[in-house]
């Protein structure tokens, strides 16, 4: 996977929306899925919890109303 190193200097905040918009709708949908994979992966470490404990238990209840 190589990365884009380009180095652009924007100041209006909506053209850098634009302009991320535009960068990743250029990259393949796996790169994306793979960066967002990234993404969270640091984003866990940072909070201190690995990803395989990052659920949430789910218990299912049943509850009879009368």
């Amino acid at each position: 996977m190589s990365m884009d190193k380009t180095i652009r200097k924007i100041t209006d905040f909506q053209a850098q929306k634009r302009e991320t918009y535009r960068y990743w709708q250029s990259v393949p949908i796996g790169e994306r899925i793979i960066a967002i994979r990234e993404l969270s992966k640091t984003v866990y470490s940072l909070k201190g919890v690995g990803l395989a404990g990052s659920r949430s238990p789910r218990h299912i209840v049943r509850v009879e109303r009368a």
